[in-house]
């Protein structure tokens, strides 16, 4: 088996109808669905992945950051996402690039190999976030090339042809986080696994 830990907010959790945390569980109740995380589905994808879900709603790449000794011990491969709550919080997507830089360099100082993710589009922040959506994808690639790290595509893999900057009606369960059918199309389509 190969652990791979991800690390990351919502979209990692797998929000709405899936969350690590038994508590959040209890909440989500008859609604719960482990479909509703692009980890299972990259899992059925490649069966020798075992995936630990490391994401926490709402968290920004700072307080992300403070997760990363939990979420890396005993693991293989390292997968870090996270960025739209610092878009939604009005933070500067400078510093939230350098987060995940910083989340990869010690992956890497670990000896890990790692993933960063792009940040999706988003539907309810729509079109006043768009922009620095961009912008902060465009700070993730370079980061990638810099630190020989690759981009799991989130954002062009759920990006709708028709309305760019948003996520297709059928990818997202409430304009903020993917449906199942759009975790899926992550799991399957998106994921990479690192070297």
């Amino acid at each position: 088996m190969i652990v791979v830990a991800a690390l990351g907010d919502s979209i990692v959790a797998g929000s709405p109808y899936w969350d690590p945390d038994p508590v959040v569980q209890a909440r989500i109740g008859g609604a719960l669905d482990p479909e509703s995380q692009w980890e299972h589905w990259a899992a059925r994808a490649d069966p020798r992945l075992a995936f630990r879900n490391h994401g926490v709603y709402g968290e920004r790449t700072d307080e992300i950051a403070r997760r990363f000794d939990t979420a890396a011990t005993g693991a293989d491969v390292l997968v870090v996402q996270g960025g739209i709550n610092d878009i939604a919080q009005g933070r500067d997507v400078q510093r939230a690039a350098d987060n995940l830089r910083a989340l990869v360099r010690r992956g890497q100082a670990l000896g890990l190999p790692v993933a960063v993710a792009n940040v999706l589009p988003w539907n309810g922040g729509w079109p006043r976030t768009e922009e620095p959506i961009r912008r902060l994808n465009a700070l993730v690639a370079e980061l990638a090339v810099a630190e020989g790290v690759p981009v799991l595509p989130f954002h062009e893999t759920l990006e709708s042809d028709e309305q760019p900057g948003r996520m297709r009606p059928e990818w997202t369960s409430d304009g903020d986080h993917p449906s199942v059918a759009g975790y899926r199309r992550l799991g399957e389509l998106a994921f990479e696994l690192p070297r």
